[in-house]
């Protein structure tokens, strides 16, 4: 728990020792509940190596029959891409990311097609006085 009431990820990015935020959505939680006690030591979220959570992401590729070969790091991107595309700020992204620089996120995050058609119709219907404006009064 936070500063929010709400349920979040905490921790430390061992490859730069940032600390980490994450804020929970309501299917993580739901996930977490359903097996929350099923684990050693009440553990929650086990710390896996980076080896040991891509054999498991493998074999749940595998199960799900999903051909691409499934990373955390993979996962870490899909996470970014998908954060800045429904609107996440990517100063927001980059702190959840664990990033000491916002460069690193940009790498990180593939920027679409439709969130580029998203924004621009926000910024339009911002402009739509404006633009209305200048064609009266050139």
């Amino acid at each position: 728990t936070s500063f929010d009431g709400g349920l979040w990820i905490m921790g430390k990015r061992e490859k730069t020792g940032v600390n980490f935020n994450i804020p929970l959505l309501e299917v993580p939680k739901m996930i977490l509940d359903k097996y929350k006690g099923s684990l050693p030591n009440n553990v929650v979220l086990p710390v896996l190596s980076n080896q040991k959570m891509n054999a498991y992401l493998k074999e749940i590729g595998d199960l799900c029959g999903i051909e691409k070969e499934l990373t955390f790091h993979l996962a870490r991107h899909s996470f970014a891409t998908l954060t800045l595309s429904k609107g996440v700020s990517i100063e927001s992204v980059s702190k959840m990311l664990g990033h000491t620089n916002i460069k690193t996120t940009q790498i990180y995050a593939r920027i679409t097609d439709s969130k580029i058609s998203h924004d621009m119709a926000a910024f339009a219907g911002k402009m739509k006085g404006v633009e209305t404006k200048l064609a009266i009064n050139p």
